[in-house]
This record gives structure tokens, C-alpha cells and sequence, in this order.
């Protein structure tokens, strides 16, 4: 999906805008990952201790037990033992964001019925998009998200950490998404369902109930506000935040003028055209003066970057 929006998101202003390397010199990694942060080398120059962050402690499975009030806003993950220790909070709501590529064939509705975290709402990545386009899951409109949001029982002064059935995949783009329409609170929960399962929390099931009424109310109000139809109410307010967007004008611009480095997040394969596009009718290759960083390989040494911390 929009894997460019992935990275430069969720990792960009951790991994991107900090100069990351994936260099040996393991304090500068530290550093560049966590600027502003304290380290302390012991005398074997091969061992470093790091004082860890919140999020980091999070990240080890220190289980922290407080409100979404006290989280970072600059963090954009939390762990599954923070998450759990949390769950029950009055400010907190939980979004399964699952979706997958067409070529997967898995149906993220069902699987979350199957089985999803407790208490959790269903985001359908497909259906709260712009309906005015043929073109898949399109940011929409600041009306259509707020009457989806609305239907979908989150309001603005929730807490809201987005997982999905893949790891960190698609719920780093509702994580943007919410993000762009002004809402702060925001995190993804890191490693996901498999990491929550594996952790051995409960899941719970669902055929119907609550969660899916809403789910489905939050695809009927955006398809009646691209139809011009009455929907309500609409309790959510959005503040659009439009530094955190690109038009495809801007991308077009962008490729002459190159003010900004354009990032493919895509494997390498699909960057080079040497593999099949998922989806029927898409050109292969990636957009001129683009680079490719794959999202998944960021994503994995990063995790041995925190294993290193760990060791160390």
C-alpha cells in the first residue's frame, strides 16, 4: 500500500530527518535514534549501556502502568505490555488497522472477528478513504473522516494506539492518517497482533456485536457524505494538517526542482521493476530521482538495534 507514507512516518523523523546510518559505530546509531539521550561506556569497549527512554523501557517489556496523558507525542510506538497494562483505561481506545496486499488473499474483517485485542474497533483502511476516486484507500476528506470517526465511536480526546495483523504494516498508515486530521494521541503498537499473541495476552472474538455495527456505520457515513446525503452527528472535530500531505502536483514539481528526496518504501524487486506490481494495470519501476529504502528492512535492523541495547 502506500509504503512511502509507512516509512517517512512512522520511522521518518526517528530514521530520515536524524541522518540515520547503518553504520558499526553503535553510539552513533544509539544517538541518532534517540537524540538528546544519555549514554554510558563501560571500560570493554565492546559493551554499552544506554539509560533507556520510556518508550524504550516499553520496548524491553517493562510493563509501565499510566495514562495516555503522560506518553510522549514524539514517540510514535508503544509495546504490547504497556498496551496491556493500559487497556482498560477510560481514555483509551484500540484500533485493529489490519489490511493486506490483494495478492495475500486474506480478509482483515474476518480475521478480526477470528480474533482481535480486546475492546478493539475495526478501522477498514478500504472503506474511511475517497470515495471520488477509483483508485484504492485515498486520504478523504476532512468531512468524510470526521463523520467515520464520529460513527466509529473515537472521539478527540481519546488515546488511540493502532495495531494490525502483519507486525507494523498498515497501521502505520491510520496512524498517519489520524495524524494529518489533527489528532496527537496517536501510537502504533509495536509488533502488532503477532507480537500481542505471542506475548500471551488474550484475544477475543467476535461474529457480530458493538465493534462491527461500527464498522460498518463508519463505511455507510462516508459513502453518504460523497453522495452529498445528511449524516449525523458528526462529534469528531478535524484540524487538517497539511505539511504532513503531498499532492501529486507537488510530487510532479518535485521531480524537476528536487527541493525534497523522494523515498520508495517498496522492496527492491518492485523498485527496479524487476517484480510484478500486486495490482492489475500498475506500471512498473518507481518515480524518477526517487530512492528505495524498504520498510521491512528498516523496520528489521532497527529491531537489532534494539537487541543490541538489550545485550549490551
Amino acid at each position: 500500500m502506500a509504503s512511502t507514507i509507512l516509512t517517512k512516518s512512522l520511522l521518518g523523523h526517528r530514521l530520515i530527518h536524524s541522518s540515520f546510518s547503518l553504520s558499526h559505530k553503535t553510539p552513533q546509531i544509539f544517538t541518532s535514534l534517540f537524540p538528546g539521550r544519555t549514554f554510558q561506556k563501560r571500560a570493554d569497549p565492546i559493551h554499552t549501556s544506554y539509560k533507556p527512554s520510556q518508550w524504550v523501557r516499553c520496548v524491553v517489556g517493562t510493563r509501565a502502568n499510566f495514562s495516555t496523558q503522560s506518553l510522549s507525542l514524539n514517540e510514535p510506538v508503544v509495546s504490547v505490555d504497556w498496551l496491556h497494562a493500559n487497556l482498560r483505561e477510560p481514555d483509551m481506545k484500540v484500533l485493529d488497522a489490519s489490511w493486506y496486499m490483494p495478492d495475500e488473499q486474506r480478509n482483515p474483517i474476518q480475521e478480526y472477528q477470528v480474533a482481535h485485542i480486546p475492546g478493539a474497533l475495526f478501522f477498514d483502511v478500504d472503506g474511511i478513504a475517497d470515495q471520488a476516486t477509483n483508485l484504492p484507500h485515498m486520504l478523504p476528506s476532512e468531512e468524510a473522516f470526521a463523520a467515520a470517526v464520529s460513527a466509529l465511536g473515537v472521539e478527540n480526546k481519546d488515546g488511540l494506539v493502532v495495531y494490525d495483523g502483519k507486525g507494523i504494516f498498515s497501521a502505520a498508515r491510520v496512524w498517519w492518517m489520524f495524524r494529518v486530521f489533527g489528532h496527537e494521541k496517536v501510537w502504533v503498537l509495536d509488533g502488532g497482533l503477532p507480537r500481542w499473541r505471542a506475548s500471551g495476552y488474550d484475544v477475543e472474538s467476535s461474529a457480530s456485536g458493538d465493534a462491527i455495527l461500527k464498522a460498518s456505520a463508519a463505511s455507510e457515513a462516508i459513502e453518504k457524505v460523497y453522495q452529498g446525503q445528511t449524516v449525523g452527528p458528526i462529534t469528531y472535530q478535524t484540524k487538517f494538517q497539511p505539511h504532513l500531505v503531498w499532492t501529486l502536483e507537488q510530487v510532479k514539481s518535485n521531480i524537476e526542482d528536487r527541493t525534497h528526496q523522494h523515498i520508495d518504501a517498496r522492496s527492491k524487486a518492485r523498485f527496479d521493476g524487476a517484480a510484478p506490481e500486486p495490482r492489475k494495470g500498475i506500471k512498473s519501476g518507481h518515480v524518477p530521482g526517487s530512492k528505495c529504502i524498504p520498510f521491512a528492512q528498516v523496520i528489521d535492523r532497527l529491531y537489532s538495534v534494539l537487541k543490541l541495547m538489550i545485550i549490551f
